[in-house]
């Protein structure tokens, strides 16, 4: 393996904060198995090894043959590596390592036994649950309970998982600030900090909670920074809570910023109203695997996995406006094969860990060349090929030229590219005389509907799938503005013909009367009764409406009496 051993002063890009890490390690070989080591030959404990056996990893990547021995000696660590170079298991063997199980000596003598003793932090929901089904993995024979603290599912389970006993708590910031302020997370055990993703945390304001989560912890611990690139803040925090850290980069210094070369780009200048035609021909290329394609919007999220699911492809949508049970149906779904294509914001860029993935495909350009990268990155994972299509829109053109020169890609004008050119057909592949439908013979796979949509007692969006409706349609999933189902009780259709004509909601109104308590408002059941009687005649003259002044409530007649002598 080549490991360059050197010593190098880390600066961002603006060179105003800098850190002088203690050696700096450099490799710029691509992810593989290092078939001449295994995991035992950096003295990790056997039960462990043998719980990667089980599940077929038995030597390491290149960026954890250079972390292993660095964390397992206990020094602080910032890591620079590309997304799907195998850095979480670089971190989560020591993390496993270093922990007391129930079992192991020295259990007892903890601060508050039960507590956790190493803390994973992350940016997204997603990665937390990447992340803790990684170390879920290798510590299937180990003594060490690990619990996934996020957002969007029920406080009660976590707490439980909490105060019943956890060695490694895997979390997003904000739900972690929430269990740690209301003191149902303690940190005094905490050992081991990891912070990964931290330029994405400083993307989102993160943060200053993970400062505030740090600075919860005993002021003698190991903390692990992995980031892909490094700005200003980020080596800030690092210089204000490491010591001596060891600077380990896994990619070429002239490679920073740059796509992997397991990546096969390919940028076409698209019309927005021929767009799902071209995906929907790009889907049947040979030998096309799982796909993930980005959007810019919600809205666009769901409304392309919807006309994909049309055209007969096993598709499923994940974005913010979709509950946290509904987003994990959908990425347990294209895990298990249920669906082999996800429609994604960038909510579940950097979530995704699916070692497969042949095709990713950019439906609007990027804002960025750091979030092209963070979407291209989905593929080409853990040393496999991959294809990244990338539609830019006519308006788009110059914020493309930015992106192209950033990265070098050598496209400043990419090739005007509709469902019907010959070269869509011979760069991706895709058997002639293909069309906008995937065939009935090929539609094999269940669908998202076929995973099991979990009730996670959530805090926040409603479990919608698409765009906010339920499965019947309805925009609010048949809930009233009060969150019950219309304000009489009633369901079905005897709800529905109540609010009929006033937008899908009850509109009779509530006033507070003097004890505080909420009252129907007065005149609501003279008004029922007046247009049941005007419904006898065969034709109304005028339509009358209940009207308020200072709360009291003023017939229709006299308000238009009033309106008349005003107008006189």
């Amino acid at each position: 393996m080549s490991e360059l051993h050197t010593h190098e002063v880390l600066t961002d890009s603006t060179g105003t904060e800098t850190i002088e890490p203690e050696e700096t390690i450099i490799s710029d070989e691509t992810p593989h198995e290092i078939e001449e080591k295994s995991f035992a030959d950096y003295n990790v404990r056997a039960d462990i090894v043998e719980s990667l056996a089980d599940a077929g990893i038995t030597h390491p990547f290149p960026i954890q043959a250079m972390t292993l021995p660095v964390a397992l000696s206990g020094h602080d660590i910032i890591g620079q590596a590309k997304t799907g170079t195998g850095k979480t298991l670089g971190f989560g063997i020591p993390a496993l390592q270093r922990v007391a199980g129930r079992d192991d000596a020295g259990y007892a003598k903890l601060a508050v036994p039960g507590a956790p003793q190493a803390l994973v932090i992350v940016p997204t929901r997603e990665l937390a649950v990447q992340v803790a089904n990684d170390l879920q993995t290798a510590s299937r024979k180990r003594n060490a309970r690990i619990a996934t603290i996020y957002g969007g599912r029920a406080y009660e389970p976590q707490i439980d998982a909490l105060q019943k006993g956890v060695e490694i708590v895997v979390g997003t910031p904000g739900r972690l600030i929430d269990l740690y302020k209301q003191k149902h997370l303690s940190l005094k055990n905490v050992k081991m900090v990891i912070l990964d993703e931290a330029d994405e945390m400083l993307d989102l304001g993160f943060l200053p909670d993970v400062e505030t989560l740090i600075a919860g912890t005993p002021a003698v611990r190991q903390t692990l920074l992995f980031s892909a690139t490094m700005p200003g803040p980020v080596i800030a925090m690092a210089r204000r809570y490491m010591t001596q850290p060891t600077h380990i980069r896994a990619a070429d210094p002239n490679d920073e910023g740059l796509t992997k070369r397991d990546i096969r780009q390919l940028i076409y200048r698209a019309h927005s109203m021929d767009k799902t035609e071209v995906v929907a021909r790009i889907l049947q290329a040979r030998g096309r695997g799982r796909t993930i394609i980005f959007t810019k919007t919600k809205r666009t999220a769901a409304k392309v996995a919807e006309e994909l699911v049309d055209r007969g492809f096993a598709a499923a949508a994940i974005h913010g406006d979709l509950g946290q049970g509904a987003r994990e149906q959908a990425l347990r779904a294209f895990r298990n094969n249920k669906v082999d294509v996800l429609v994604a914001t960038d909510v579940a860029a950097r979530g995704i860990d699916v070692d497969d993935v042949t095709h990713v495909i950019n439906y609007q350009c990027v804002e960025d060349e750091k979030i092209y990268l963070h979407r291209v990155g989905r593929t080409g994972r853990a040393g496999n090929k991959g294809t990244a299509v990338t539609f830019v829109d006519w308006d788009d053109m110059p914020r493309w030229g930015l992106i192209n020169k950033a990265l070098g890609l050598s496209v400043p004008e990419p090739v005007e590219t509709y469902s019907s050119s010959p070269h869509l057909y011979t760069d991706l592949d895709i058997p002639e005389g293909t069309k906008g439908r995937l065939p009935r013979n090929k539609r094999v796979l269940a669908g998202v509907d076929a995973e099991v949509l979990e009730d996670l007692g959530e805090t926040g969006k409603k479990n919608a799938r698409t765009g906010g409706s339920d499965r019947n349609g309805s925009r609010d999933g048949g809930r009233g503005r009060d969150g019950g189902r219309g304000r009489s009780g009633k369901s079905g259709d005897s709800a529905s013909s109540e609010s009929k004509g006033e937008g899908g909601r009850n509109r009779t109104r509530r006033r507070r009367t003097s004890d505080g308590e909420a009252a129907p408002a007065a005149g609501a059941s003279e008004t029922r009764t007046a247009t049941a009687d005007n419904a006898e005649k065969p034709a109304r003259t005028r339509r009358t409406r209940t009207r308020r002044r200072n709360g009291e409530v003023v017939s229709g007649e006299a308000t238009a009496a009033q309106s008349s002598n005003a107008e006189a």
